[in-house]
């Protein structure tokens, strides 16, 4: 069990480690903007529109439940309209994005060295930092979130990364104290839309999480400056006890062995 979690009794108020993207408008209609640009690049308008229709009267004020039965129906129809990875494709393009700035350095020592594994240690320091400077955990707890193998860094897997996301930072020690397992999902999800629904009826698909998923394929492709494939692996929105992802590295990549 572990004792003492923060060295404060709050969370900063904002944390720009993770992102600076937070919407200066209503993240509903940002979200609504990003998915209809999608959208945009794989269907014929009279399907965008018939698609997202009744999106446009959801705010970030809206009942979760509102939200979630417009999402489902959505996502019904959207099957209906192309294939499986054209709605992976079309739902990463909808998340939020990890700051590029920030990434500069990663970016430097992969054209450097060309080591991916590299890349991933430097990661792992800046996310232990995050975890440490910005968020104010104490040992313990840093130390059982990244024998976890969670965090931004992700686990290099063959020819994958493995990433698991953290809980979401705001409710990280709320996580860790409660032993209910539906809340822990509930507070473990990222997601500002629909996080209050998880696990509850209706339930999204888990295709609604390769949004999440488009977070590290924004930070991957970014890197590597190449287009990729990721892949949900578990999600708590369908029963899972985390959200992992598979970041599939492309074949220019050259995995280093150590002799």
């Amino acid at each position: 069990m572990l004792r003492y979690y923060t060295r404060s009794t709050h969370f900063p108020s904002t944390i720009s480690f993770m992102s600076n993207n937070t919407p200066t408008t209503d993240f509903e209609k940002a979200w609504q903007g990003k998915l209809s640009a999608g959208l945009d690049q794989y269907l014929e308008s009279d399907q965008h529109s018939q698609i997202l229709d009744g999106g446009e009267q959801l705010t970030m004020e809206s009942p979760t439940l509102e939200k979630i039965i417009w999402s489902c129906e959505m996502l019904d129809k959207l099957d209906k309209a192309t294939d499986e990875r054209s709605q992976q494709e079309i739902l990463s393009g909808c998340a939020c994005q990890y700051p590029k700035e920030n990434l500069e350095e990663a970016r430097g020592i992969y054209l450097e060295t060309g080591d991916v594994d590299q890349v991933i240690d430097h990661l792992q320091v800046k996310f232990i930092g995050f975890l440490n400077e910005v968020l104010e955990l104490e040992d313990p707890l840093i130390q059982e979130i990244t024998s976890r193998g969670w965090g931004l860094a992700g686990v290099r897997d063959g020819t994958r990364i493995i990433s698991t996301k953290i809980p979401k930072s705001g409710y990280l020690v709320d996580y860790f104290k409660t032993e209910d397992p539906q809340e822990k999902r509930k507070l473990y999800c990222h997601c500002p839309r629909v996080r209050d629904g998880v696990g509850d009826e209706p339930q999204l698909p888990e295709v609604y999480c390769y949004c999440g998923a488009g977070f590290y394929k924004g930070i991957w492709e970014t890197i590597l400056d190449e287009p990729l494939r990721v892949e949900v692996l578990e999600s708590v929105m369908v029963g899972g006890d985390v959200c992992k992802i598979a970041i599939h590295l492309p074949e220019t990549v050259t995995i280093q062995t150590n002799p």
